[in-house]
């Protein structure tokens, strides 16, 4: 999938509530009641992830959750990342529901 120029990244980003973008990825954290779903929600993330062939940087901070997405192979944002960020927010939402 090919690199999103500035004006792409800057509509897809609409489609993506939380996330922000920053040094030639998006990153959004999700907080959780505690460690327990916080792993539950990481989870369900590699679970997806491994799915799409496509894998975000995780930093987990007990109830915080840090995902951060870019195409390596591409040098920057395709839509894969948009796509899974997507997906990504949806998983969270399901987590603390």
């Amino acid at each position: 999938m090919a690199k999103l120029d500035v004006k792409a990244i800057r509509e897809s980003m609409k489609q993506v509530p939380g996330w922000r973008r920053r040094a030639g990825m998006i990153e959004c954290e999700f907080e959780f009641d505690d460690f327990v779903g916080a792993m539950a929600f990481v989870k369900r993330v590699a679970v997806e992830a491994e799915k799409a062939g496509h894998h975000p940087d995780i930093d987990i901070r007990w109830n915080r959750v840090r995902l951060g997405l870019t195409t390596h192979d591409e040098g920057g944002l395709t839509g894969r990342d948009f796509v899974l960020a997507a997906l990504f927010s949806r998983l969270a939402m399901r987590g603390r529901g």
